[in-house]
């Protein structure tokens, strides 16, 4: 069977609308796990978390119990956002001299190279299911597990970007390692809509329904990830894994045109995406009726929240975040001033404070109660290391390059500490504290930038979720200020000119490597209707369950 070209799907999507509930993820029986949970009592908590195992069965590239996830909750009895942290802190006997000499070695400058034992920090994802469960859900690990248990064991056929992305994975990470081939049929990558079972990962699973949390960090599960970093060249231990625990966090936010737009706090990047929206909604003219400014303010606002990003954001236990004062509108204002309608700045360094007062998945769930689930799951790069503990089934994160190896840096490597964290779930209310809805985009340094450009798209247009995912992107590069801006192709050569015209470097981007604007998830409730969107740059769909 011809499989249309993956430079560019012809066909277009329509919002997924419900009275009992939806889930929308990057892998259709990813969504249908998540159906499946609501559909038996499950609420938005349960169907997530579902939803996020299936994805580490489907979508294996991108994420799973190798590495990191976070969440927010929103409660529709209390109209509350609530938040979950989990990420894991590096080795507590990794050194920063260690990391040093790695990267001296490899060429890679301020950075841990990207693939190397050191990155391996303690794997947050499966911590932060069971608390996401214990705190906001209504069944048990086990029963939230079955379906991706199910699809580990029958089998599923692999979705035509995946087995792209693992074909990619297999070459420049799994194929290193000696245990890679637990993700493989035969030494390769499957094939588009090839069959493929994964019985390691299976018996991990249940595992870890049967005996939670605890299996996979003071149980065999941790003896193995011990063993393969070690044989890797990396120093994490049992007793780093048997110290873990997420945590319960309290979520930033910003107001942006009468609604208020939640995110994650440090070490994640979220803030980012507020201080820009906060940069926008300063700005009396914007949205401008010029596409080409259009683009070029909100690129503009971007490069200040990520030069405020770079300096600020760490690990909040190692390194004071001044998260009040970035967010606050007298400094918004100062920042805003710096915009010109007209042309680029020519850098954009961190502002002066006031007084103080990069391959994931991303999934969303509404409930029929209104309870919403924003949750981000991660390995950081595709497989991330590619290290996979024997008989496991998963590949461990590389997230650990996410650190610096200046001295002096917020966000310096140290034992114990959490790397600066691009994986973000975004979440809106409303003034009176209803439900606006989940909401996220994933993909490294894109994530704030997709949630910015998702967010003014339904608020300042009012267009439907997935007509705001459907919108052509941009993308200033690896999230550096100065960093050259690329442009999906279907934004047109007016934007292009426009953007070139007021001193932005300019590049096109085309065909299935469209991927690198992220993959969005999003869903808005009114009068009670969900109404769900999925990105059409990757292969999934938003489910609802049968009433």
């Amino acid at each position: 069977m011809h499989i249309e070209s993956l430079d560019q799907f012809g066909s277009r999507r329509s919002p997924v609308v419900s009275t009992t509930g939806v889930v929308a993820t990057s892998q259709p029986a990813a969504s249908a796990a998540g159906a499946e949970i609501l559909s038996r009592g499950g609420n938005a908590a349960d169907a997530a978390v579902a939803a996020a195992a299936a994805l580490q069965v489907t979508q294996p590239c991108s994420t799973g119990l190798g590495g990191d996830a976070f969440c927010l909750y929103y409660d529709a009895a209390s109209r509350t956002v609530r938040a979950i942290n989990g990420s894991g802190p590096a080795p507590r006997s990794l050194s920063l001299d260690a990391c040093r000499e790695a990267a001296r070695t490899a060429g890679t400058g301020n950075r841990i190279p990207p693939y190397h034992a050191y990155t391996v920090t303690v794997p947050g994802a499966a911590a932060a299911w069971e608390l996401t469960l214990s705190t906001f859900g209504r069944l048990s690990l086990g029963d939230v597990l079955a379906p991706a248990i199910r699809l580990a064991e029958n089998g599923f056929p692999v979705a035509p970007l995946t087995a792209k992305w693992w074909a990619a994975g297999v070459e420049k990470q799994l194929s290193h390692h000696t245990y890679g081939h637990e993700l493989m049929i035969d030494g390769r990558a499957p094939r588009a809509g090839e069959l493929i079972r994964l019985a390691p990962l299976a018996r991990t699973l249940r595992a870890i329904a049967e005996g939670g949390a605890d299996a996979f960090y003071r149980g065999e599960i941790a003896v193995r990830i011990e063993e393969a970093v070690r044989e890797a060249g990396g120093v994490i231990d049992r007793d780093d894994l048997a110290s873990f625990a997420a945590e319960e966090v309290t979520p930033i936010s910003a107001e942006y045109r009468g609604v208020r737009v939640w995110e994650c706090p440090p070490n994640g990047q979220g803030l980012a995406a507020l201080i820009a929206l906060n940069v926008l909604s300063r700005l009396a003219d914007w949205p401008a009726h010029d596409p080409g400014e259009r683009y070029h303010v909100a690129i503009e606002a971007m490069r200040a929240g990520f030069a405020d990003a770079g300096a600020y954001i760490a690990d909040p236990a190692f390194a004071g975040v001044p998260v009040e004062s970035l967010l606050s509108l007298a400094y918004a204002s100062e920042r805003a001033r710096a915009i010109s309608a007209d042309r680029r700045a020519e850098s954009v360094g961190p502002g002066k404070l006031p007084a103080a007062g990069d391959d994931t998945v991303y999934l969303a769930v509404v409930d029929r109660d209104g309870n919403a689930c924003s949750f981000i799951n991660s390995n950081f790069a595709g497989f991330g290391t590619g290290i996979v503990p024997r008989g496991c089934g998963f590949s461990l994160q590389n997230r650990g390059h996410g650190f610096v190896l200046d001295a002096g840096h917020p966000n310096v490597v140290a034992p114990g500490k959490r790397p600066y964290h691009t994986i973000i779930p975004g979440m809106i209310t409303r003034a009176d504290g209803s439900l606006f809805g989940p909401f996220g985009v994933m993909g490294g340094m894109m994530q704030p930038q997709g949630h910015v450009q998702v967010v003014t798209s339904m608020i300042d247009d009012d267009v439907d979720p997935q007509a705001a995912l459907d919108r052509p992107r941009f993308q200033i590069a690896d999230g550096e200020p100065d960093g050259e801006i690329m442009l999906e192709d279907s934004a047109g050569d007016a934007v292009a000119r426009g953007l070139a015209e007021r001193g932005h470097a300019v590049r096109f981007v085309h065909g299935a490597e469209r991927a690198v604007f992220g993959l969005g998830q999003v869903i808005r409730l009114e009068q009670g209707v969900a109404w769900a969107g999925s990105d059409p740059r990757g292969d999934g769909c938003a489910v609802a369950p049968l009433p």
